[in-house]
């Protein structure tokens, strides 16, 4: 019987300052400390069912969020980001976790079965941004879609940084379980 169990809905209010202050003394980008907690909260919720209850809940998403730091430096040291490499670690049972090294394709090689796919997939992103809350889906528009500074958008919208950030996890989590409900289902 695991020892710990996974509360996704919280992690935002337990987790989120903790994570970014780890974050931020390693990358010195507050921009990149965000989007990387995110991506790390994004994974979690994605593996949430490979969770064994072996370790803490937050030590759990340390672990994800060192390999979202090691991928965020070979992304930018690799080779102008021709060759990224994923990392994943590996758990052979009662062996400690052994890291797995393999190249992820470029993604200039995309044919035309996968431009189908990419374009199917965008469609089914805004069919699921039109379910989102009004205020979720502008604030996510204007931050991941049209790339506007944190700054300018708490400064349009009158929120707060933590505010945006909160919103912004919320619409990643609702679009999350929209493409799997609507989407990734029916691949």
């Amino acid at each position: 019987m695991p020892k710990h169990k996974l509360n996704p809905s919280k992690w935002v209010d337990l987790y989120a300052d903790y994570l970014f202050n780890y974050t931020i003394s390693r990358v010195n980008d507050t921009i990149v400390a965000e989007d990387l907690v995110q991506d790390t909260f994004l994974a979690g919720l994605k593996s949430a069912e490979n969770f064994k209850g072996e370790a803490a809940e937050r030590t759990w998403l340390i672990s994800i969020l060192k390999r979202k730091i090691i991928d965020h430096y070979r992304k930018i040291n690799s080779n102008k980001g021709k060759a990224e490499v994923k990392m994943d670690l590996n758990f052979d049972g009662e062996q400690e976790g052994s890291w797995l090294e393999q190249k992820v394709a470029d993604n200039s090689d995309l044919n035309a079965e996968n431009a189908l796919e990419n374009k199917e997939l965008g469609l089914a992103i805004q069919d699921c941004l039109t379910k989102l809350p009004k205020k979720q889906a502008e604030v996510f528009i204007k931050k991941t879609i049209q790339g506007m500074e944190t700054e300018d958008i708490c400064k349009e919208l009158n929120i707060t940084a933590s505010n945006l950030w909160v919103i912004i996890h919320r619409a990643r989590t609702s679009l999350m379980d929209c493409l799997e409900n609507n989407w990734y289902k029916n691949e």
